[in-house]
C-alpha cells in the first residue's frame, strides 16, 4: 500500500458525509483497510511519503482522521495528534499546502483545528480563512471559541479520563456543544 491508496479511498471512494458522521460501519472499514498502515505511519515507517505534497497529505489523514475512526471513543484516537500537527506544520513550511486543492488542503490543516492549544488555533484561523475553505473556517471559529472558553475540548474529557467542570457540564447541555 502506498499513499495513493489512502488518497483514493478518502477523496474518491468516500463522501463528505462519511468523513464527518459517526458510523460503526465506516470505522470498521477503515480499521480493516488501514490499521496496519496507520501503525506504520505512526512509527515513522512511511517518512518517504513526506517528499511530496500528496504524500504529506496522506500521512496527515492517516494520523489525524483514521486515528479517530480506528480508535473511536478510546484514548488512542488522539494519540497521533501531535505527530499529525508537526507533519502538517512541516508540509506548510515546504509550501505543500499551496499545491493542494481546497478540499485536500482542509485535511492538511485539520490537525490545527483538533489541537487544544490556543496558540495553534490562532494559526488555524489564518489557515482556514481563505477562498474555498469558507465552511471549514466557520467550523474553526467554533472550535477556537471552545478552546478559548475552556482551554480544551470538554467532549474529550470522558475518553481522556479528565474531570469535567460545572461550566463544561452546563455547556454539554447546549445544542452543538460537541463535534
Amino acid at each position: 500500500m502506498d499513499y495513493q491508496d489512502v488518497l483514493i479511498f478518502w477523496f474518491e471512494q468516500c463522501t463528505p458525509t462519511d468523513w464527518f458522521k459517526k458510523s460503526d460501519e465506516f470505522d470498521q472499514l477503515i480499521h480493516q483497510r488501514f490499521a496496519k498502515i496507520h501503525q506504520m505511519v505512526a512509527q515513522g515507517e512511511c517518512a518517504h511519503w513526506r517528499a511530496t505534497a500528496q504524500g504529506s497529505l496522506a500521512e496527515v489523514i492517516v494520523l489525524d482522521q483514521f486515528s479517530r475512526n480506528i480508535y473511536r471513543d478510546q484514548i488512542a484516537s488522539f494519540a497521533s495528534d501531535p505527530m499529525a500537527l508537526t507533519l502538517a506544520q512541516v508540509a506548510i513550511e515546504k509550501g505543500f499546502d499551496q499545491m493542494l486543492k481546497p478540499e485536500e488542503k482542509s485535511f492538511l490543516y485539520m490537525p490545527f483545528m483538533h489541537s487544544e492549544s490556543r496558540f495553534i488555533h490562532q494559526q488555524a484561523v489564518k489557515l482556514f480563512n481563505q477562498q474555498g475553505l469558507e465552511n471549514n473556517y466557520q467550523f474553526e471559529l467554533a472550535h477556537q471559541a471552545i478552546i478559548e472558553r475552556f482551554g480544551r475540548y470538554p467532549h474529550r474529557n470522558a475518553i481522556l479520563n479528565r474531570q469535567s467542570s460545572e461550566e463544561e457540564l452546563t455547556f454539554f447541555a447546549q445544542p452543538n456543544s460537541s463535534f
